[in-house]
């Protein structure tokens, strides 16, 4: 019986070692945070967004769709240049980029629950973004259409009127 347990233990405690060779595994798995995101997280956003998003020359019809979504989706709690509902987006770009910008579009939900910056905004607004149902199309349109915006307010907080 002592010789099944001791059997037994150095068994287990054999698995439990590190890799055959004696070196250190690798793990090729990107590093993450003691809030569990990785580092494109924490820069970029949780969400469908998984690459930085290069923005090229200025798409005009793009930007113009983007106007209509924002004008439909966007407007009941965000303005341009002030503080609503929800935070101002006029200079979202400059503080944060396009690819956290689209997934905080398309995945507020988890993004409000795990992303600090996320977790922040809604401590200060005290309203979660809702699910609108945003394509990956529909979010770069708005991304495109917020870079027009970003230095073109009006008094009213309402972009183009």
């Amino acid at each position: 019986m002592k010789l099944g347990l001791l059997l037994a233990a150095v068994t287990l405690l054999g698995a439990c070692g590190g890799a055959a060779n004696g070196d250190a595994e690798t793990d090729d798995a990107p590093a993450s945070s003691s809030d569990g995101l990785t580092a494109f997280e924490r820069e970029h956003g949780i969400g469908p967004i998984t690459q930085p998003v290069e923005l090229g020359p200025l798409d005009a019809s793009l930007a113009s769709a983007g106007e209509q979504i924002f004008r439909m989706k966007c407007m009941a709690c965000h303005r341009v240049d002030e503080r609503y509902i929800g935070p101002p987006l006029g200079n979202v770009l400059l503080r944060r980029s396009p690819a956290y910008t689209m997934n905080m579009m398309m995945n507020p939900t988890e993004m409000s629950q795990r992303h600090p910056v996320a977790k922040a905004l809604l401590a200060e607004y005290l309203a979660p973004m809702p699910f609108q149902d945003l394509s990956e199309q529909d979010a770069r349109a708005l991304v495109e259409y917020l870079r027009t915006v970003a230095d073109s307010t009006t008094a009213d907080g309402i972009p183009g009127t």
